[in-house]
């Protein structure tokens, strides 16, 4: 679908108080920091100098002291503590931290992952007929899942089990009896509500610190942890997660956990390190192994401290990544011709799509791939032999699925998630009505406006301004990601100042002149997949540096290009 091209308005906010020479004498550059919304310096030097110094109380979270008091219990009395956590990045990382945390203090918590494809998500009554046989707990700490398993935690608590849930995703109106439920989005304060599960066990790590400190554990050294399970779920990369993530990614560098120097290698991922290495190259090897089979593999890459098994564990989850892949490629293809028979995009306002044997493992994948193409909230379901479905959802910007999940509860089994991305459970047979009351509640909900996809232009810039100190001031914007994308911006009337050269059958580089007569190199990665307008151009591109025999150079990445034409605002 055609992008309309929008120059994202300024926020509207009085910066005119604040300093700008102080703290930044490049002009370009306070330009996009005023966009931006700040009103003091303080919050501007906060933005671009986020210090782990400045981390508030951890006991700000909902019922934060009652966990920490439970858990050195827990220790003091040598009571048999399990950790259950989920098979993503963010679960995984979430119990390696906690576990270590635990074993400083001289306990020995046993961990435990759920199975997929044979127990679900989160605390299933499969899953705990399998923990309390194997592990017999006195106390269980459930991350990153258990805010909605009230029927669940009953039944522990019936079995003489404590309960504490440490857990990021949206309550329901009946809450689980437990002994604590660390939930931001709980209560009046529904303070750190950006953070994920790695983010929440870092804090409840940093109040137990403060109640008790554990000699020789060092919690900045566990950041590397908390980097990839917040990068991987792809929570705001705001306040304080910025500070965690930014930090948590030098950590990454010199990592001492051999099994993420492993990964590393087999993912060809070098220091410095960005969000895009955590995103795109380390975490979806963390997920493979949780999406095809057990995350076993993947906690123990992050727990190891032998040599020989980290080699062993990094290549079983490159290969895994590249299982998934080719499983998701089949996926994706049999979706696409789902779309092609049943979507008309003048009349849906949602795409969903489900068929027998389809992995549940890839189906939130796929399920993004599909959302960002057709600009439509989108459920993609897998069902067994049995007509047993499960399925991922992705979703558009103002459109929360988890509030339409509900209108549909009646066809679903259950459902949980966030706005953004969601999971449910249905029979087959509910598969049609599910599908025409989403569709139905999609289209009542979001407006032509919504629906019609658009380019966010951040800031309007000539090729003579783009230099080493703009690129300098540019990083300090980093780390990027959700909350905090990277800048994209607007260069009007370029032209090409040679002819473009194709790359593999698929990719345009560039040498680009502006009317001014500033040239920059540029690469339009899959530019050939359409004819490129008469120039002169208007060309969208983020920047990076970029290392060529052994010198940094500024490398412009288009993301679209088009002939020169008027702007909105």
């Amino acid at each position: 679908m055609e992008k309309r091209w929008i120059l994202n308005p300024t926020n509207g906010a009085d910066s005119s108080a604040i300093p700008w020479p102080e703290i930044c004498d490049l002009p370009c550059f306070v330009r996009l920091l005023q966009r931006r919304g700040f009103t003091s310096a303080v919050e501007v030097n906060a933005f671009l100098q986020p210090r782990l110094r400045t981390l508030s109380d951890p006991f700000l979270l909902p019922q934060m002291q009652s966990a920490v008091e439970r858990i050195l219990r827990a220790i003091d009395t040598s009571e048999r503590i399990v950790l259950f956590g989920d098979y993503d990045v963010d679960g995984v990382t979430s119990l390696a931290l906690l576990a270590e945390l635990l074993q400083s203090y001289g306990a020995n918590p046993a961990l435990f992952l759920p199975m997929r494809m044979e127990e679900g998500y989160g605390l299933s009554r499969e899953s705990l007929e399998r923990y309390c046989h194997l592990h017999s707990p006195q106390l269980l700490v459930a991350v990153d899942c258990g805010t909605s398993s009230v029927a669940e935690i009953a039944e522990l608590r019936a079995r003489g089990v404590d309960v504490i849930v440490i857990d990021h995703h949206e309550p329901k109106t009946t809450l689980p009896d437990c002994v604590a439920l660390v939930n931001p989005k709980l209560g009046d304060g529904r303070v750190f509500t950006y953070l994920c599960s790695v983010g929440l066990v870092f804090k409840v790590c940093h109040a137990m610190l403060k109640t008790r400190p554990a000699a020789g554990f060092d919690l900045k050294q566990h950041l590397d942890l908390v980097a990839l399970g917040t990068v991987a779920d792809i929570v705001p990369l705001q306040e304080e997660n910025r500070a965690l993530v930014r930090e948590g990614a030098r950590q990454i560098a010199q990592t001492k956990r051999v099994g993420l120097r492993k990964l590393m290698q087999v993912a060809g991922v070098k220091s410095p390190i960005s969000t895009e290495d955590i995103g795109f190259r380390l975490g979806p090897r963390l997920n493979a192994a949780g999406r095809l089979e057990t995350a076993e593999s993947a906690l123990r890459l992050l727990l190891t401290r032998d040599e020989t098994e980290a080699t062993q564990l990094a290549e079983q989850l490159d290969s895994q990544n590249r299982t998934r892949q080719a499983v998701e490629k089949k996926i994706l293809a049999e979706v696409e011709e789902q779309i092609a028979k049943h979507f008309d995009p003048a009349r849906d306002a949602a795409i969903v799509a489900g068929a027998r044997d389809w992995h549940p493992g890839v189906l939130g994948i796929v399920a993004s791939r599909v959302a960002r193409k057709y600009h439509r909230p989108t459920f993609v379901i897998g069902f067994d032999d049995k007509g047993a479905g499960k399925g991922s959802g992705r979703s558009i910007e103002g459109f929360s699925l988890v509030s339409a999940l509900a209108e549909c509860a009646p066809h679903l089994e259950k459902f949980g998630g966030h706005e953004m991305a969601a999971g449910l459970a249905m029979a087959e047979v509910n598969f049609p009505g599910f599908r025409e009351k989403f569709l139905e509640v999609a289209r009542a909900r979001l407006t032509e406006e919504q629906l019609q996809p658009k380019l966010r232009l951040d800031h309007e810039i000539g090729f003579a301004e783009l230099n080493f100190k703009f690129l300098h001031w540019h990083e300090m914007l980093q780390p990027f990601g959700s909350g905090n994308a990277q800048p994209v911006f607007i260069a009007r009337e370029v032209e090409p100042a040679v002819e473009p050269r194709l790359l593999k059958e698929r990719h345009f580089a560039f040498r680009l002149r502006q009317r001014q007569g500033a040239v920059q190199r540029a690469i339009f990665f899959d530019g050939a997949d359409a004819p490129l307008p008469p120039a002169p151009w208007d060309v969208a591109f983020q920047i990076k540096p970029e290392e060529y025999d052994g010198t940094i150079r500024l490398q412009l990445y288009v993301k679209a290009l088009r002939a020169a034409g008027p702007l909105e605002c």
